[in-house]
């Protein structure tokens, strides 16, 4: 099938070699990956310590005290206990196909239950027809417009979907249906292109995999204690509802069933859900379905832009650094020579992510000493100080950050 230009974008997306998808092969440690994977482990132990140090320093029945526990919370379910299982992952999960997706933390996500034989703009066409909205792109507005559609009862068909990877990417780009008026209760469907060459176990070819699942709930997630919708455990029903809705409306739509694709199993998604399927693949086949040439077509993740947590990580810094020089302070250099750093991480600069997340790790380590040392209540300014190069550290020696200074184009 000719490969439109849009599918020829998404495969620019993906950075994924051509040659010898399937193959693995040994590979040795470099001095770079060496420096990554001790300021890695150095920042993971460092952001557990600060969460020590918040419940452990002088809390009362205040009221105030409760800001502790609440800050105690944020840095727990969203910077260390994410780390702990990016950690964790990286041993004991399988760094090839199984299946299934991973969430950011490396989490085993929700399972795939679907394939599509395509372009880009075919299914575009054929979700569109089949009443399904493309869902908006995640960022801080859209973040904000979902949860005020949770809890204020609004309604949001176009909320953004938290990203899930595949291939070593996050989606393309997903599908909902909104239930109830609320983002609260949605069908999604979460599409990847498959990259070139690449083929099912079995040696099957199909040009996109899509995972569906149905959100019944807003809750907490088992694993990271984040606030995050809870799905249905049965997936091979939004399976089967994905494919109702396909061919009862696209009549140039067609299927085929490969069974047993995985082995059916009984397990939990990467918020820590229940999920069971029969383990049955559906191939939806597009290629005969007409998409306008003009057809406004779902927008994909860019890979030029840089991880979001990575332009937190400068406002941060900029914070800082602007505070030292108004305040004329002796820490004012090394903050300012922080914040260049960050800009040549940004700029794509490999030396310069290396000295930011040993200059971090430094400053951070110095910053949680001389708190420890210290007896009776910790200051908000003294919580600041010590938490914002923890969360540099965090953030630069995240894989998303390495990725993004150095992208890998041959993990497939």
């Amino acid at each position: 099938m000719a490969r439109s230009k849009s599918l020829r974008t998404i495969d620019d997306w993906t950075h994924v070699s051509t040659s010898h998808p399937n193959k693995v092969s040994g590979r040795s440690w470099s001095a770079q990956e060496l420096v990554d994977g001790f300021c890695f482990v150095l920042g993971t132990a460092q952001v557990l310590w600060l969460g020590v140090l918040l419940v452990s320093r002088d809390l009362t029945l205040e009221w105030w005290s409760v800001l502790y526990l609440i800050a105690f919370w944020l840095l727990t379910a969203y910077v260390g206990l994410p780390r702990l299982q990016e950690v964790l992952t990286k041993i004991y999960v399988p760094d090839y196909f199984i299946g299934r997706t991973v969430t950011g933390s490396g989490i085993l996500g929700d399972p795939v239950n679907l394939a599509v034989n395509g372009s880009a703009a075919q299914i575009h066409a054929t979700m569109t027809q089949a009443g399904w909205m493309c869902a908006d792109e995640l960022t801080v507005k859209s973040s904000v417009g979902i949860v005020e559609s949770a809890v204020l009862r609004r309604s949001y068909p176009s909320a953004p979907v938290s990203h899930l990877l595949l291939f070593g990417r996050p989606e393309a780009f997903a599908y909902e249906q909104q239930v109830g008026g609320s983002a609260s209760h949605r069908h999604h469907l979460r599409f990847w292109p498959t990259p070139e060459g690449w083929l099912l176990p079995g040696g099957r070819r199909v040009d996109w995999l899509a995972a569906g699942t149905f959100d019944r709930a807003v809750g907490l997630s088992l694993f990271t204690l984040q606030v995050t919708h809870k799905v249905d455990a049965d997936i091979d029903v939004e399976r089967d509802h994905v494919v109702d809705t396909v061919t009862s409306s696209v009549s140039a739509a067609r299927t085929e069933v490969l069974d047993n694709f995985v082995a059916a199993f009984h397990a939990r998604n990467g918020g820590g859900d229940v999920v069971h399927t029969d383990g049955n693949l559906v191939v939806l086949d597009l290629s005969s379905v007409a998409a306008p040439a003009d057809a406004a077509l779902p927008q994909v993740v860019s890979p030029r832009l840089p991880p979001p947590a990575l332009l937190v990580a400068g406002a941060l810094s900029a914070g800082e650094a602007l505070f030292h020089v108004v305040s004329l302070s002796l820490l004012a250099l090394p903050s300012v020579v922080v914040l260049g750093l960050w800009a040549g991480t940004l700029a794509r600069r490999a030396w310069a992510r290396t000295l930011l997340m040993l200059a971090c790790a430094a400053k951070a380590g110095a910053q949680l000493g001389s708190v420890s040392a210290r007896s009776g209540h910790l200051g908000l300014a003294t919580l600041l100080e010590a938490g914002v190069s923890v969360l540099i550290l965090i953030v630069v020696s995240s894989d998303q950050a390495r990725h993004w200074v150095t992208p890998d184009r041959t993990r497939p």
